[in-house]
């Protein structure tokens, strides 16, 4: 069976999107673990980077979705340009997980109700 461009496309749109939600969770849980060292979430880090760099680049539409990779890609560039050790690490928990969560809010913002059903249940009578 020969698969359609149109589903080649979709399909790596998929696993793009699905890697960038994988990068997403696995910092959070590496900066949440106090055992983590330095050497081994820069180790995790560029694997999880390497592979998505392997996958095809893909248009992203959503805010959220480019936001995500905006912030990856210069954390990956900002971890190898600085001397990274423990102390750094340490240092950078605290705003990498605020930076998480404000990209999971961001996310969990279109998940809710969308403005016509907002403006339909004003009309329904029911005040």
């Amino acid at each position: 069976m020969r698969y359609t461009p149109k589903q080649i496309e979709k399909y790596q749109r998929q696993k793009y999107i699905a890697h960038l939600e994988k990068i997403g969770k696995n910092l959070f849980r590496m900066f949440r673990d106090p055992g983590m060292g330095a050497e081994k979430f820069l180790r995790r880090f560029d694997e999880l980077m390497r592979r998505l760099d392997a996958l095809d680049t893909i248009r992203l539409d959503s805010e959220y979705l480019r936001e995500s990779e905006g912030h990856y890609r210069t954390l990956h560039k900002s971890l190898h340009e600085n001397n990274f050790d423990d102390r750094v690490l340490d240092a950078m928990r605290e705003s990498g997980m605020s930076e998480l969560n404000r990209l999971q809010k961001m996310k969990n913002r279109s998940s809710y109700k969308k403005e016509k059903h907002r403006e339909r249940m004003q009309r329904d009578g029911w005040e």
